[in-house]
């Protein structure tokens, strides 16, 4: 355990150069323990997606990238051929540590895209410019998620009451978090949200996790079952619900954390707005419709287990355990991006998005 308690002070997702390592929190161990791990091999790193010790789809994205640049520091030949099947193999091994994220996919393609590009140069040169490209994609994170912390305030008011679903805070990127950047930038203009949290079952990432980072940030913080978010809606105590996503479809088809389709469904009966917030890199337009979207399923002992002294369930019972749900376009307000809020029809308005996103590109590519 470190010696200061508050979450805040410790970077998600980072690299140390001096231990040529991954640095992360291991977000298994919390609330109770804040233990940093510093990961240098590709199988720790694989270990540390799959089992969740790093979540959350823009976090995903830069430990895959920074990983990624570690595996190629390990690749010893100076032979570009060579480098690149080694580097192609090192990143196939990350992408398969989760099949939901986006981000991971998306970080370890932006990657590979670079090592193309640069093929006639040295592989030494090559390393180096993939350990830049991974710093880059760690601080576009940043500035991605304020962005939409900025456009997710104006679609709220001081005082309000916001219900979010898992952890898309600040455990789940670089900073501010995705849902919850309309929260940290409201408290940092006197808002003063009252923020429910859902517990998230089967593991906790709402109780663990959003509760315990808003709450070392002075924010009004309340927990609650996962089946209890109808009942603050009917008392009208929800006045707009923020998630996350791990990846959204072309229609506006969308997959969270299991249980965010139940929630969509309760703000429709209760004309609570519901809105999804997401990074550019988290939509992936190469799919039409959510039924294309791979569910990852996890081990039953996460349901049965995990949190109990002994099972819960009775022994060999049959369990369902998908890791995400997908919640249909229809029952979605409003998707946030760092470029604008896109609204139905979706197909539509995402394509805006990212033809802005293409503009912004191209004026910075003029501007260095």
């Amino acid at each position: 355990m470190m010696a200061d308690n508050n979450i805040l002070n410790y970077d998600t997702v980072a690299l140390d150069d001096s231990r040529h390592a991954l640095v992360i929190i291991d977000q298994t161990r919390l609330p109770n323990h804040i233990e940093m791990l510093a990961l240098t091999e590709q199988k720790e790193i694989w270990d540390a997606i799959y089992l969740l010790k790093v979540r959350g789809a823009p976090a995903i994205g830069v430990a895959a990238a920074i990983g990624i640049y570690l595996a190629a520091r390990q690749i010893s030949t100076d032979d570009y051929d060579t480098f690149c099947q080694k580097f192609k193999e090192a990143s196939d091994y990350l992408n398969s540590s989760r099949p939901t994220a986006v981000n991971l996919s998306w970080a370890l393609k932006r990657m590979e895209q670079l090592v193309i590009r640069m093929k006639g140069q040295p592989v030494a040169r090559i390393v180096e410019a993939l350990h830049d490209e991974a710093l880059a994609i760690r601080e576009e994170d940043i500035n991605v998620c304020r962005a939409i912390g900025k456009n997710g305030l104006a679609l709220v008011n001081p005082g309000d009451g916001l219900l979010t679903h898992c952890n898309a805070g600040q455990l789940a990127t670089v900073r501010y978090g995705t849902a919850t950047a309309p929260m940290y930038l409201g408290k940092e203009e006197g808002y003063d949200f009252k923020i429910y949290c859902d517990e998230t079952r089967p593991l906790l990432q709402g109780a663990r996790l959003t509760s315990f980072e808003l709450s070392s940030a002075g924010m009004d913080v309340t927990v609650l079952c996962d089946n209890m978010s109808a009942s603050l809606m009917r008392q009208g105590k929800i006045n707009a619900v923020f998630v996350g996503c791990d990846r959204v479809a072309r229609n506006g088809d969308t997959a969270n954390k299991i249980g965010t389709s139940m929630v969509a469904l309760a703000a429709r009966r209760y004309n609570v707005p519901f809105y999804v917030c997401a990074p550019t890199s988290t939509i992936d337009m190469s799919i039409g419709g959510g039924d294309g979207i791979v569910i990852e399923q996890r081990k039953a002992e996460e349901v049965t287990a995990m949190w109990y002294k002994q099972p819960m369930a009775p022994e060999g019972v049959k369990v369902y355990n998908p890791a995400f749900d997908v919640t249909d376009a229809d029952l979605i307000t409003g998707i946030v991006t760092e470029f604008g809020v896109a609204y139905p029809p979706y197909e539509d308005s995402l394509a805006r998005i990212f033809l802005k996103k293409e503009v912004h590109s191209k004026v910075v590519d003029l501007l260095k």
